[in-house]
């Protein structure tokens, strides 16, 4: 069995799609018309619109079989995310790379798959629509091209949630979509008995950079600490701008002082950063963490208001 491999991009492909706020979300009509019309139309048995995790492949929406996820590791959409174009395998148990794969000689017992990768903001090849088969078969040009235009459906359906959970200006994840996947991971956290930190972020002198050299200066300043940001900490990491000049990050499984030490490597950042690009204004930040200790049960809000809190102190100390 030939495992795939990490596309170059992996890192920043791992981030779009957490920024996303999918993964481990509720089946949707949207993705299952797709599916449903991807099964029909082929007359296979099963088709599917999946994520490619770190770790896992990740079905959104799974028409033909009761499937949530599987590994990575055995995945055939892991290899349909390296092409291009569609990735059809005619007869996997014919196929060097795939004919000793457990979702071959086992359950779904998967002989003929074929997948197109689902492109996000042109670069990020996110997941696929795939459909498999029992039996060994092909595809004609016309049924390739049908599936990459049901592929194109399911993109769409994709982007669709930009404006709902990405910062227009930063193009990192707004107070919404950090919302949405932060309540995943403080339940998660509690789940498995681990600490859960985050840190709230805000710009000093940002009124002063507005009024002084425009807001043309402000909005350059806001997008390169969200770059910066979206640079220094682990790809695990949720990061987001929640209002004007506030940005919050979340550790999961991170103890208060480990989140600290990440603060100032990352204060370390923004002063190289300073040094090297010369821009009108010099970037400056303070910052508050709160951390939930394992066990400990707190609803979100109340833990954005302490790590708010702690920020607004450093702030006046500063």
């Amino acid at each position: 069995m030939l495992a795939p491999e990490n596309p170059r991009n992996e890192v920043e492909r791992l981030q779009c799609l957490r920024s996303l706020s999918l993964l481990d979300t509720d089946r949707e009509e949207r993705f299952d018309r797709i599916t449903r019309l991807a099964r029909r139309l082929f007359n296979v048995p099963v088709a599917t619109v999946t994520l490619v995790d770190d770790d896992r492949q990740w079905f959104k929406s799974c028409c033909g079989a009761d499937l949530t996820e599987t590994s990575r590791e055995v995945s055939f959409c892991g290899h349909a995310i390296l092409d291009d174009g569609p990735f059809i395998v005619s007869d996997a148990s014919q196929d060097k790379r795939f004919h000793d794969n457990p979702l071959v000689c086992g359950p779904p017992h998967i002989r003929f798959y074929a997948g197109v990768p689902l492109v996000y903001d042109n670069k990020y090849k996110l997941g696929t629509l795939c459909i498999f088969d029992h039996q060994p078969h092909s595809m004609d040009n016309d049924e390739v091209r049908d599936l990459v235009d049901l592929a194109k459906m399911a993109e769409q359906e994709l982007s669709a949630l930009h404006d709902a959970t990405i910062d227009e200006l930063t193009q990192i994840s707004n107070r919404r979509g950090f919302i949405k996947l932060a309540t995943k991971s403080l339940e998660n956290s509690h789940l498995h008995g681990t600490p859960f930190s985050l840190a709230f972020f805000d710009l000093n002198k940002f009124k002063e950079i507005n009024d002084k050299l425009g807001h043309q200066a402000g909005d350059d300043a806001l997008k390169d600490f969200a770059f910066l940001i979206s640079q220094s900490f682990r790809y695990s990491d949720l990061f987001a701008r929640v209002g004007g000049d506030e940005f919050v990050v979340l550790y999961s499984g991170v103890t208060e002082q480990e989140a600290q030490t990440m603060i100032q490597r990352f204060q370390k950042t923004v002063d190289e950063f300073n040094v090297q690009q010369k821009r009108p204004y010099q970037l400056s930040f303070s910052a508050g963490v709160y951390t939930l200790p394992a066990g400990k049960m707190m609803n979100l809000d109340e833990i954005l208001a302490k790590a708010d809190s702690r920020m607004y102190l450093s702030k006046m100390q500063s």
